[in-house]
């Protein structure tokens, strides 16, 4: 819509009328929804809330030029757009508030996420990707400042990527109309003051990929003004030095006053013509915003902001500032003084907004209610049914009373009442009891699954159903170094995976530092084997990005110390996506590092027990040399999870012998392998210390010890069949060898077989670890071999641990 247009006809002023009094509806609307919305939380109905209040005006100038196919990667203010491209309801934004676990209700993250974390369902039920092209897309908003930007920068990229790409025209077509789509992205002011805007508008101007960044400035980062954010206060200003010219990439900069409908508009219908036309990015930098109800339910911002701030907000506010340019407006045409609108009709939509706004909360908190509701009254029934087969239970009577009386309504109160409850009857046998555990059972099943499924991925491409193929070998097979292997996988993939991209530092024109992409590049082209800068957080949220979009990206950091650069994206994004969404959408990234054993401090560490944590929803597999390896890369490309595979560093000049069948034969996830038999201990290790564990296993047999060694091979998921434990059944000792810090992946490990396994029933002998030392392993072959596990400590140790159990057979070796 060009407002500057001349009215030429009637019909055209009332087409356009109605398109002005539709945004200010909507506008009224969102901000009905904020007010609310406060009200609902400080009432405690809700627990938290930040709301999109001062927006509202940059918003709906920008959803006018949002198109079907395109994406958002924004955060917590954008209700406004999302409303505009009728991507969230009113209805579902209070059900997101309260909590909603129905996906029906709240079809962003079925009550997973904070309020006013908003996305849309790019998978249908069975996990399968819906034609994206066909709606309005919104990737899933996470809370840390800046978080959601590294992902833009893949959303746009998909763009190129399908433009430039022509092999993939009928095969996607359901993710892209040959890269002609825009990745939207918002943020405020404060959070630009984080690295990862830096990060990812630098890079940006290096792709020069189709992104439009909105930054709502409304002067403050909670109580924290701009004057603290930025070396200069304005944020135009700082960025100049991005500006494109006619001679150097960049980006275009538009600066625009956020209450400014008119200019909004043009604003933003240049910018999307910029990055959609000429693949671009824009950074939009909307001023003069305002947040009148301040930054959230926590607090009020009267307490940090001086009265002539607080007048000028009124003064400036998006709405008022609307309302005023609507009454002001008139043209003649044909002798008649042509209007939009005037106070009583703007009235009536304020009234009608605020109502429409009341009734929809209504049926959002009656919709939450209701079956926790039911469901108390079913626990009650139940309960009262024991009460008359067992009056004398007088502290049941309490919880009875106490769950009927409470005034709050909670899944919590009833869960917790009938447990508790419970504790009471113990020992007691009764039908009554056992309809009551027979409803708890069923019901806390489903509950559970509300609160907990979908970690990783319940699809027919999940990658634990990925079946295992195994290397076949030609009668002569050649044995070539270990990164030959690598190559000539990789060789294989690109060209039978023609979605496939692969990029990194080094990756591209030397084909990685340790050449397991060698000559790809020159045969793939740029597009497909690329170098990046030294950025790993925006090179996992290029990852992402391409994932969302239906593409196949492995994304290289070049050594395992260096994925804590990319932590934050890995963690608070990739891992929690699919889980986050409730299934609703999912990114299978392949993460390739390298690490373990090397020299020094910063090349060598094992970070792998910091890891196991963060990384929950990221499958972490380990293996111990190249056709492993391969074997996992061949397998993920088959399953639609992420992950993140740790190649051994020490290994790329190890002899291996070339498979035959490269591309085709799959590692197992989730399954370990039994690598030497023995009868006397289990001893658990992966990645390079595998290596270390088969050399100590032959001395140990030297010294009457037969080890059983077992290669994990897959940390997350861990050992799904319990092997394991099978051996332990046999052996009754266990070791584990671990070469991150004490109490690292080694005190997972044995978690998981100590108690999720229940080895400890079948262990005669207290289980012992072999780690590294607590601190970083100092440089050189001598640091290695005092800082990691060395063949000697794990001879040692372990011969100690045979002695104590048999000091006969065992005698002290010194």
């Amino acid at each position: 819509m060009d407002i500057e247009l001349k009215v030429t006809t009637q019909l055209f002023f009332e087409e356009f009328r109605q398109v002005i009094l539709s945004d200010y509806r909507l506008a009224r609307i969102s901000r009905e929804v904020s007010i609310l919305g406060r009200k609902e939380v400080l009432s405690g109905n809700a627990k938290f809330g930040a709301f999109g209040d001062g927006k509202e005006l940059p918003q709906l100038a920008m959803a006018k030029v949002f198109k079907r196919g395109d994406f958002r990667s924004g955060y917590y203010r954008d209700q406004t757009f999302m409303m505009a491209i009728d991507a969230l309801t009113v209805r579902s934004f209070f059900a997101q508030l309260y909590a909603h676990t129905e996906v029906q209700a709240e079809p962003a993250a079925a009550g997973r996420m904070m309020p006013a974390h908003f996305a849309t369902r790019f998978l249908d039920e069975e996990g399968r990707w819906k034609v994206l092209i066909e709606q309005n897309n919104s990737s899933a908003d996470i809370s840390c400042t800046a978080g959601q930007l590294p992902r833009l920068l893949g959303l746009a990229q998909a763009s190129k990527v399908y433009k430039q790409l022509k092999t993939l025209e009928k095969t996607h077509s359901a993710f892209s109309r040959r890269g002609d789509e825009v990745a939207f992205g918002t943020i405020g002011n404060a959070s630009t003051a984080q690295g990862l805007f830096w990060e990812t508008i630098n890079a940006a101007g290096v792709l020069q990929v189709p992104i439009v960044l909105s930054v709502w400035d409304d002067s403050y980062g909670i109580s924290v003004p701009n004057s603290y954010q930025f070396a200069k206060e304005n944020l135009s200003t700082l960025v100049a030095g991005f500006q494109r010219t006619s001679s150097e990439n960049g980006l275009e900069i538009i600066t625009v006053e956020g209450w400014n409908y008119t200019a909004l508009v043009k604003a933003y219908a240049q910018a999307e013509k910029i990055a959609r036309r000429e693949h671009i990015p824009v950074l939009v930098h909307v001023s003069e915003l305002t947040q009148p109800q301040g930054h959230s339910t926590s607090g009020s911002h009267e307490r940090y902001k001086s009265k002539e701030r607080l007048e000028w907000e009124r003064t400036y506010d998006g709405l008022k500032k609307f309302r005023e340019w609507i009454l002001d407006f008139e043209l003649t045409y044909d002798h008649k003084i042509l209007r939009i609108a005037d106070i009583a009709q703007l009235d009536q939509i304020d009234l009608e907004a605020k109502k429409y706004v009341r009734e929809e909360q209504k049926v959002a908190w009656e919709a939450f209610r209701s079956p926790i509701q039911t469901m108390r009254q079913e626990a009650l029934a139940l309960l009262q049914e024991i009460l008359v087969a067992f009056p004398e239970k007088k502290l049941l009577k309490v919880q009875v009373e106490k769950l009927s009386t409470s005034f709050e309504l909670t899944k919590k109160c009833v869960f917790s009442t009938v447990r508790q409850s419970l504790y009471l009857l113990a020992g007691i046998q009764a039908p009554q009891k056992d309809r009551l555990l027979e409803w708890f059972e069923s019901r806390y099943s489903k509950e559970r699954s509300n609160y907990s499924s979908h970690l990783h991925s319940l699809s027919s491409q999940a990658s634990i159903r990925v079946t295992e193929v195994l290397p076949t070998y030609a009668d002569e097979a050649q044995e070539v170094d270990g990164r030959i292997v690598l190559r000539d996988n990789f060789d294989k993939l690109l060209e039978t995976h023609p979605d496939l991209l692969i990029f990194g530092e080094d990756v591209g024109k030397i084909g990685d530092v340790n050449q397991g992409l060698e000559g790809l590049q020159a045969k793939y082209g740029e597009i497909r084997v690329s170098d990046t800068g030294i950025r790993e957080a925006t090179m996992i949220g290029q990852g992402i990005g391409l994932a969302m979009r239906g593409l196949r990206p492995i994304v290289e950091i070049q050594y395992l110390d260096y994925v804590l650069y990319a932590l934050h994206t890995m963690s608070d994004d990739l891992a929690c996506l699919h889980y986050r969404t409730r299934g609703g959408q999912k990114a299978p990234v392949i993460i390739r590092t390298r690490g373990h054993r090397l020299e020094g401090i910063w090349h060598s560490g094992s970070p792998m027990g910091g890891l196991l944590h963060f990384l929950r929803g990221i499958l972490i597999l380990v293996p111990r040399n190249m056709v492993k390896a391969v074997g996992f890369y061949n397998t993920l490309l088959t399953a639609d999870e992420p992950a993140l595979v740790v190649e051994c560093l020490n290994g790329y000049r190890l002899k291996e012998k070339l498979p035959s069948n490269l591309g085709a034969f799959r590692t197992p996830i989730g399954q370990v392998e039994t690598t030497r038999v023995g009868r006397d201990i289990t001893i658990v290790t992966y990645g390079s210390t595998w290596r270390v564990v088969t050399q100590a296993a032959e001395v140990l047999s030297n010294l009457q010890i037969e080890a059983e060694v077992i290669d994990v091979q897959s940390l997350l998921p861990f050992d799904l069949q319990h092997n394991i434990v099978k051996s332990l059944a046999k052996t009754h000792r266990l070791a584990v060898i671990d070469e991150d810090v004490p109490g690292g992946a080694s005190a997972y490990l044995l978690q998981k077989i100590l108690e999720e396994q229940n080895g400890y029933h079948q262990l005669d002998s207290q289980p012992i670890t072999v780690t590294a030392k607590a601190h970083r392993p100092a440089y050189g072959s001598d640091g290695d071999y005092f800082s990691k596990p060395s063949v000697e400590n794990v001879v040692e140790k372990v011969y100690c641990l045979m002695h104590e159990a048999k000091p006969m057979c065992y005698p002290l070796l010194n």
